[in-house]
Protein backbone atom coordinates (compact mmCIF):
# COMPACT_ATOMS: atom_id res chain seq x y z
CA UNK A 1 0.00 0.00 0.00
CA UNK A 2 1.34 3.57 -0.99
CA UNK A 3 1.56 5.61 2.25
CA UNK A 4 1.67 9.73 1.70
CA UNK A 5 3.99 11.13 4.14
CA UNK A 6 4.33 15.22 4.75
CA UNK A 7 8.42 16.22 4.28
CA UNK A 8 8.22 17.99 7.66
CA UNK A 9 6.56 15.89 10.44
CA UNK A 10 6.07 12.39 8.70
CA UNK A 11 2.45 12.33 9.04
CA UNK A 12 0.12 11.40 6.94
CA UNK A 13 -0.66 14.02 3.86
CA UNK A 14 -4.50 13.59 4.23
CA UNK A 15 -5.13 16.65 2.74
CA UNK A 16 -2.83 15.17 -0.78
CA UNK A 17 -4.15 12.23 -0.42
CA UNK A 18 -7.84 13.38 -0.79
CA UNK A 19 -6.93 15.86 -3.31
CA UNK A 20 -5.61 12.96 -5.48
CA UNK A 21 -8.14 10.69 -4.45
CA UNK A 22 -10.78 13.33 -6.04
CA UNK A 23 -8.79 14.26 -9.05
CA UNK A 24 -8.75 9.86 -9.96
CA UNK A 25 -12.41 10.56 -9.51
CA UNK A 26 -13.01 13.25 -11.97
CA UNK A 27 -10.69 11.71 -14.62
CA UNK A 28 -11.17 7.65 -13.79
CA UNK A 29 -14.68 7.69 -13.85
CA UNK A 30 -16.29 9.74 -16.94
CA UNK A 31 -13.44 7.59 -19.04
CA UNK A 32 -14.67 4.40 -17.50
CA UNK A 33 -18.49 4.84 -18.08
CA UNK A 34 -17.50 6.09 -22.17
CA UNK A 35 -15.43 2.88 -21.83
CA UNK A 36 -18.31 0.35 -20.65
CA UNK A 37 -20.85 2.19 -23.26
CA UNK A 38 -18.29 1.56 -26.18
CA UNK A 39 -18.39 -2.43 -25.27
CA UNK A 40 -22.47 -1.99 -24.24
CA UNK A 41 -25.31 -3.67 -26.41
CA UNK A 42 -27.63 -3.29 -23.70
CA UNK A 43 -27.53 -0.87 -20.77
CA UNK A 44 -31.22 0.19 -19.35
CA UNK A 45 -32.30 2.41 -16.37
CA UNK A 46 -32.21 1.13 -13.32
CA UNK A 47 -29.74 -1.32 -13.84
CA UNK A 48 -25.82 -0.33 -12.45
CA UNK A 49 -24.16 -2.71 -14.61
CA UNK A 50 -24.93 -3.35 -18.13
CA UNK A 51 -27.22 -6.03 -19.38
CA UNK A 52 -25.37 -7.32 -22.10
CA UNK A 53 -21.94 -6.82 -23.23
CA UNK A 54 -20.37 -7.30 -26.85
CA UNK A 55 -19.08 -5.65 -30.04
CA UNK A 56 -22.24 -4.92 -32.52
CA UNK A 57 -21.37 -1.13 -32.45
CA UNK A 58 -17.59 -1.51 -33.09
CA UNK A 59 -18.47 -3.61 -36.06
CA UNK A 60 -21.32 -1.33 -37.18
CA UNK A 61 -19.22 1.68 -36.34
CA UNK A 62 -15.88 0.36 -38.39
CA UNK A 63 -17.92 -1.21 -41.29
CA UNK A 64 -18.89 2.86 -42.19
CA UNK A 65 -16.25 4.00 -44.76
CA UNK A 66 -16.71 7.71 -43.41
CA UNK A 67 -15.17 6.87 -40.35
CA UNK A 68 -12.00 5.62 -42.10
CA UNK A 69 -12.01 8.85 -44.78
CA UNK A 70 -12.48 10.67 -41.16
CA UNK A 71 -9.35 8.77 -39.70
CA UNK A 72 -7.11 9.34 -42.55
CA UNK A 73 -8.15 12.73 -43.01
CA UNK A 74 -7.39 13.65 -39.36
CA UNK A 75 -3.36 11.52 -40.02
CA UNK A 76 -3.33 13.97 -42.84
CA UNK A 77 -3.83 17.29 -41.28
CA UNK A 78 -2.21 16.44 -37.90
CA UNK A 79 1.25 14.98 -40.01
CA UNK A 80 1.16 18.42 -42.59
CA UNK A 81 0.34 21.05 -39.62
CA UNK A 82 2.83 19.21 -37.18
CA UNK A 83 5.75 19.43 -40.20
CA UNK A 84 4.92 22.95 -41.45
CA UNK A 85 4.93 24.16 -37.43
CA UNK A 86 8.50 22.64 -37.40
CA UNK A 87 9.30 24.34 -40.27
CA UNK A 88 8.10 27.75 -39.21
CA UNK A 89 8.48 27.64 -35.61
CA UNK A 90 11.82 25.77 -34.41
CA UNK A 91 14.14 28.75 -36.19
CA UNK A 92 11.41 31.15 -34.65
CA UNK A 93 12.55 29.38 -31.18
CA UNK A 94 16.39 29.65 -31.75
CA UNK A 95 16.29 33.06 -32.89
CA UNK A 96 14.26 34.41 -29.84
CA UNK A 97 16.07 32.30 -27.24
CA UNK A 98 19.50 33.22 -28.43
CA UNK A 99 19.48 36.54 -30.44
CA UNK A 100 18.96 39.69 -29.56
CA UNK A 101 17.21 42.28 -31.84
CA UNK A 102 14.47 45.14 -32.08
CA UNK A 103 10.85 43.94 -30.83
CA UNK A 104 12.56 40.78 -29.24
CA UNK A 105 10.05 40.85 -26.84
CA UNK A 106 6.47 42.12 -28.50
CA UNK A 107 7.08 39.30 -31.09
CA UNK A 108 7.68 36.79 -28.47
CA UNK A 109 4.29 37.64 -26.65
CA UNK A 110 2.50 38.12 -29.91
CA UNK A 111 2.65 34.15 -30.29
CA UNK A 112 0.13 34.33 -27.15
CA UNK A 113 -2.27 36.38 -28.94
CA UNK A 114 -4.26 33.38 -30.70
CA UNK A 115 -4.68 32.61 -27.07
CA UNK A 116 -5.84 35.88 -25.57
CA UNK A 117 -9.37 36.55 -27.12
CA UNK A 118 -12.17 33.96 -27.62
CA UNK A 119 -11.22 31.46 -29.71
CA UNK A 120 -14.32 31.16 -31.72
CA UNK A 121 -14.50 34.42 -32.36
CA UNK A 122 -11.24 34.79 -33.49
CA UNK A 123 -12.00 31.39 -36.39
CA UNK A 124 -15.23 33.27 -37.49
CA UNK A 125 -13.13 36.07 -38.40
CA UNK A 126 -10.34 34.13 -40.18
CA UNK A 127 -13.33 32.54 -41.74
CA UNK A 128 -14.50 35.18 -43.46
CA UNK A 129 -10.98 35.96 -44.73
CA UNK A 130 -11.04 32.21 -46.12
CA UNK A 131 -14.10 32.92 -48.03
CA UNK A 132 -12.74 35.49 -49.68
CA UNK A 133 -9.72 33.31 -50.78
CA UNK A 134 -11.24 30.43 -51.47
CA UNK A 135 -10.05 28.25 -48.30
CA UNK A 136 -13.47 27.42 -46.95
CA UNK A 137 -13.92 23.30 -47.40
CA UNK A 138 -10.54 22.82 -48.33
CA UNK A 139 -7.58 20.93 -46.77
CA UNK A 140 -5.03 23.52 -47.25
CA UNK A 141 -7.60 26.24 -45.21
CA UNK A 142 -7.73 23.46 -42.18
CA UNK A 143 -4.37 23.47 -42.27
CA UNK A 144 -3.80 27.15 -41.91
CA UNK A 145 -6.68 27.54 -38.85
CA UNK A 146 -4.95 24.53 -37.25
CA UNK A 147 -1.47 26.35 -37.67
CA UNK A 148 -2.65 29.17 -35.68
CA UNK A 149 -3.10 26.93 -32.97
CA UNK A 150 -0.28 25.52 -32.78
CA UNK A 151 2.28 29.00 -32.79
CA UNK A 152 2.43 28.80 -28.53
CA UNK A 153 3.38 24.76 -28.05
CA UNK A 154 5.94 25.00 -30.68
CA UNK A 155 7.73 28.58 -29.54
CA UNK A 156 7.21 28.73 -26.49
CA UNK A 157 8.18 25.10 -24.97
CA UNK A 158 11.26 25.18 -27.65
CA UNK A 159 12.84 28.67 -26.73
CA UNK A 160 12.80 27.20 -22.94
CA UNK A 161 14.31 24.12 -24.20
CA UNK A 162 17.39 26.40 -26.33
CA UNK A 163 17.90 28.45 -23.22
CA UNK A 164 18.56 25.58 -20.98
CA UNK A 165 21.27 24.02 -22.70
CA UNK A 166 24.44 24.13 -21.35
CA UNK A 167 26.19 27.25 -23.06
CA UNK A 168 29.89 25.96 -21.52
CA UNK A 169 29.61 23.34 -23.49
CA UNK A 170 29.30 25.32 -26.55
CA UNK A 171 32.07 27.46 -25.51
CA UNK A 172 34.09 24.79 -24.89
CA UNK A 173 33.75 23.20 -28.50
CA UNK A 174 34.47 26.35 -30.26
CA UNK A 175 37.50 27.03 -28.62
CA UNK A 176 38.53 22.97 -29.80
CA UNK A 177 37.73 25.01 -33.64
CA UNK A 178 34.31 23.52 -33.98
CA UNK A 179 31.92 25.67 -36.30
CA UNK A 180 28.28 26.87 -35.51
CA UNK A 181 26.81 24.25 -37.08
CA UNK A 182 28.76 21.45 -35.88
CA UNK A 183 28.32 23.25 -32.51
CA UNK A 184 24.05 22.94 -33.00
CA UNK A 185 23.99 19.35 -34.41
CA UNK A 186 26.77 18.14 -31.45
CA UNK A 187 25.73 20.29 -28.42
CA UNK A 188 22.76 22.35 -28.81
CA UNK A 189 20.19 20.59 -30.77
CA UNK A 190 20.96 16.57 -28.11
CA UNK A 191 20.48 18.69 -24.92
CA UNK A 192 17.50 20.43 -26.43
CA UNK A 193 16.30 17.69 -28.67
CA UNK A 194 14.23 15.60 -26.19
CA UNK A 195 12.28 18.79 -25.24
CA UNK A 196 11.44 19.81 -28.46
CA UNK A 197 10.46 16.10 -29.81
CA UNK A 198 7.63 16.38 -26.73
CA UNK A 199 6.35 20.02 -28.09
CA UNK A 200 6.68 18.48 -31.43
CA UNK A 201 4.40 15.31 -30.29
CA UNK A 202 1.87 17.46 -28.10
CA UNK A 203 1.04 19.84 -31.52
CA UNK A 204 0.46 16.52 -32.87
CA UNK A 205 -1.89 15.35 -30.63
CA UNK A 206 -3.52 18.63 -30.15
CA UNK A 207 -3.87 19.26 -33.66
CA UNK A 208 -5.69 15.27 -34.06
CA UNK A 209 -8.31 16.73 -31.45
CA UNK A 210 -8.88 20.28 -32.67
CA UNK A 211 -12.29 20.63 -33.48
CA UNK A 212 -13.92 24.19 -33.83
CA UNK A 213 -10.97 25.53 -36.75
CA UNK A 214 -11.88 21.66 -38.70
CA UNK A 215 -15.64 22.55 -38.73
CA UNK A 216 -15.99 25.84 -39.35
CA UNK A 217 -13.26 26.07 -41.88
CA UNK A 218 -13.30 22.34 -42.92
CA UNK A 219 -17.54 21.40 -43.49
CA UNK A 220 -18.67 20.12 -45.12
CA UNK A 221 -16.19 17.95 -47.56
CA UNK A 222 -13.18 18.14 -44.70
CA UNK A 223 -14.44 16.18 -42.10
CA UNK A 224 -12.17 14.50 -38.81
CA UNK A 225 -12.49 12.31 -36.67
CA UNK A 226 -13.52 14.78 -33.56
CA UNK A 227 -16.23 16.73 -36.02
CA UNK A 228 -17.53 13.17 -37.44
CA UNK A 229 -17.98 11.89 -33.75
CA UNK A 230 -19.70 15.15 -33.41
CA UNK A 231 -21.96 14.34 -35.98
CA UNK A 232 -22.98 10.98 -35.01
CA UNK A 233 -23.92 12.67 -31.36
CA UNK A 234 -26.01 14.84 -32.61
CA UNK A 235 -27.60 12.78 -35.31
CA UNK A 236 -27.82 9.46 -33.59
CA UNK A 237 -29.80 8.76 -30.71
CA UNK A 238 -27.36 5.73 -29.73
CA UNK A 239 -24.99 6.42 -27.48
CA UNK A 240 -22.56 3.42 -28.35
CA UNK A 241 -21.76 5.06 -31.64
CA UNK A 242 -20.34 8.51 -29.95
CA UNK A 243 -18.91 5.94 -26.98
CA UNK A 244 -16.76 3.51 -29.53
CA UNK A 245 -15.42 6.99 -31.73
CA UNK A 246 -14.36 8.39 -28.38
CA UNK A 247 -12.48 5.39 -27.46
CA UNK A 248 -11.04 4.99 -31.01
CA UNK A 249 -9.90 8.86 -30.78
CA UNK A 250 -7.91 8.33 -27.52
CA UNK A 251 -5.59 5.59 -29.41
CA UNK A 252 -3.82 8.43 -30.92
CA UNK A 253 -2.60 10.12 -27.85
CA UNK A 254 -2.28 6.76 -25.61
CA UNK A 255 0.04 5.66 -28.04
CA UNK A 256 2.14 8.93 -28.47
CA UNK A 257 2.39 9.55 -24.54
CA UNK A 258 3.57 6.04 -23.77
CA UNK A 259 6.13 6.63 -27.07
CA UNK A 260 6.94 10.12 -24.86
CA UNK A 261 7.47 8.09 -21.53
CA UNK A 262 9.66 5.67 -23.06
CA UNK A 263 11.94 7.43 -25.24
CA UNK A 264 11.81 11.21 -23.62
CA UNK A 265 11.01 10.55 -20.47
CA UNK A 266 8.52 12.94 -18.75
CA UNK A 267 11.38 15.49 -17.44
CA UNK A 268 11.49 16.69 -21.12
CA UNK A 269 7.97 18.02 -20.70
CA UNK A 270 8.54 19.70 -17.38
CA UNK A 271 11.95 21.56 -18.97
CA UNK A 272 9.78 22.62 -22.12
CA UNK A 273 8.11 24.64 -19.29
CA UNK A 274 10.79 25.93 -17.35
CA UNK A 275 10.26 23.27 -14.32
Amino acid sequence: MIRTYSSTSGRFDWTGFLFAVVLAIVIAVPLLVVFTWAFTEIWRYPAVIPQKFGLRFWNQTLSRADVWDALSISLQLSATVTALSALICLPAAYAFARMKFPGRDLFFLSFLASHAFPKFGLLVAIAAIFLQLNLIATFWGVVLIQLVGTLMLMIWIPVAAFQAVDRRMEEAARDVGAGPLRVFWSITLPQAGPTIFAAVLLTFVSTFYETEGAWLIGAPQIRTMPVLMINFINNQVVIQYGAVLSVILWVPSFIALMFARRVIGTGAFAKGFGA
